[in-house]
This record gives structure tokens, sequence and C-alpha cells, in this order.
């Protein structure tokens, strides 16, 4: 748009030409009539040629008025649809929300909040990557999605970040284990254990091997990417595993016992990451606001399988 020219003066313009009368055309602007003549004035003045032809009987276009009045009615539409929209975006009847996730929040909590939130708006879009930590804070870095739940990594200072909650571990083990009859577990009794472990690239594995730093486990060469992966081995009696409370779920469908560690002051920190210095839309701020209030009750509620132990203590 011509810098002289704002939407006042085209409403004006596309007045006069519904009109055809300057008095009417005036008050349909809520403006005085001379007012009014001095607006049109300006407007032909930016335009830079005579818009409409004014006798004492009528009032009616010029050949270049008749070019204008769809380029007026054209931007008065633009504009007039962009600032619905902004309210549309503001109201949350609009938008959308990308997140990237661990596997074990994308599969258990999140799909709870997802739900939640499109119930209340519906017209908001929301995408879910579940991914290992690196590639959470890699999209998040290429501005690919909002904001990111994840656990420690090397990469964090460069974030905005919280915790929203920690995730204590757990000894998954079959029920004819030695140790299931167990309601917690001290590090030292799990010596001798044959250990299935996840990939040394997971954020689980960090901090299992801080865990069993000074502990004799027996490593049994399974090093596997997926929970399912070490339900199924754990299953059939090939070992132990310590896993963290929010990937109970994945156990929870086979007939294994999970006792909690008695390693108070080692667990996997959740975050909530951000890029710093980056405001999020209204939409992607009222997802992460839920998300964080959900994240934060974790800690009152036990992710138990059937057969846990300590489950209600």
């Amino acid at each position: 748009m011509h810098a002289h020219i704002s939407t006042r003066l085209l409403h004006a313009f596309i007045a006069l030409h519904d009109c055809r009368h300057f008095g009417q055309a005036a008050q349909r602007c809520h403006m005085s009539q001379s007012a009014f003549s001095v607006t049109i004035q300006r407007l032909e003045t930016a335009v830079g040629a005579r818009l409409f032809e004014r006798d004492t009987r009528k009032v009616a276009l010029t050949p270049e008025g008749e070019m204008f009045i769809e380029v007026a009615r054209s931007l008065v539409g633009e504009i007039d649809a962009a600032f619905n929209d902004m309210g549309d975006y503001l109201a949350r009847r609009k938008g959308r929300v990308v997140i990237a996730a661990l596997p074990s929040l994308a599969a258990n909590g999140l799909p709870a909040v997802i739900a939640q939130y499109r119930a209340a708006y519906p017209g908001i879009n929301v995408t879910l990557f579940d991914a290992l930590s690196d590639q959470c804070l890699s999209m998040l870095r290429e501005g690919k999605v909002d904001f990111a739940l994840t656990a420690p990594g090397l990469d964090l200072a460069e974030f905005d970040t919280r915790i929203v909650c920690s995730d204590p571990f757990y000894l998954v083990c079959r029920r004819d284990h030695k140790l299931a009859g167990r309601r917690k577990i001290a590090l030292k009794a799990l010596a001798g254990c044959e250990m299935i472990h996840l990939s040394k690239s997971t954020s689980v594995r960090q901090h299992v091997d801080a865990l069993l730093r000074d502990v004799a486990t027996v490593h049994t060469g399974l090093e596997v990417e997926h929970l399912a992966t070490v339900a199924g081995l754990v299953e059939h009696g090939l070992g132990v595993s310590l896993v963290p409370e929010l990937t109970l779920f994945q156990f929870r469908s086979l007939d294994l016992v999970a006792i909690p560690v008695e390693a108070p002051d080692i667990v996997r920190p959740i975050f909530i990451v951000r890029q710093k210095n980056r405001t999020l839309s209204v939409a992607a701020q009222g997802m992460l606001e839920l998300v964080e209030a959900s994240l934060r009750s974790v800690g009152t509620r036990q992710r138990d399988i059937p057969g846990s132990r300590g489950a209600r203590e």
C-alpha cells in the first residue's frame, strides 16, 4: 500500500462509490461533510489522479476511479481478513503447535494432554515428534518445533530450560527372579545381575551407567534401541534392566515386576526446552502451560505395572 493511503481513505472512497452522495457517504463514515471532502481529496492526491466527477446533481467515478475501486475493495478485504485471522489466532481458534518429546513422554503422558488441548481448541493443529534427546534438540535448534520435552544433554546451555519433573529408576525383572520379592532395591544388590541395556545414545543409558558405576553387574552384550525390545528380553529371562518410572507402561502387558531403586540422588530430570529469546505463539504458550502443569503432577503418581513393588509407599 502507498505510504500515504490509509484504510480510512480507502473506506471513504468505497463509501462514496456506494452512496454516490457526499453527505450520505460522510454520514456512513461518521464524519462531517467538509472533513469527508478533504479525505477524498487526500486520497486523490496520494493516488495521483481524480477518482470522481462531481457536479451539483451526481457523483460519478472517473475511468481511473473505476480502475481503483476494485483495488480498494481488494486491499480492504485483505486487511480485514488479516485482522480477523489475527483475532482467531489470539483466541486460539486457529494456529499450530509443534512439539518434540522423548518416546516415553510421547507415548505416556502427552497424549492425554494433547487430547485435552484439542478438545478445548479444536481449530489448532498439534504436531508431535517422538525422538531421542539429541534429535529433539536438533529440531528445536532448526526451528522445526516450538518446544521440546527431553532429558539432559550436552547442548542444553544454548537453550532456555527448566525442570518439570524427575524420573526415578526401577528394576524390571521376571517374577521368578531372585530379587522379585523385594519392596526396594539397593544398588549393591544388583551385583552379579545380568543387565540388559538401552543403547549408549539414550539419556536412560547415561543415567544407568552412573547408577551402576560401582556395582559389579554382568553385561549380557544386549544393548537395544527400544524399550519394547528390553521388555521382551527381560520376559524371556535373558536379564534384568533399570528403567525410568515414566517408561514402565511399556512393561504392563507382561508378567514382570518393577521395584523402585534406592538411589534418590540419581534421577532422570525431564526438561521443557525452548529457544532463548524467542516468543512462543499464543497457541504454543497455551500448550506449554498445560504440558507443564500435567508433568509437574507426575511426582505424585506412580506408573506401576502389575506386580510392581512400592507402588503405594
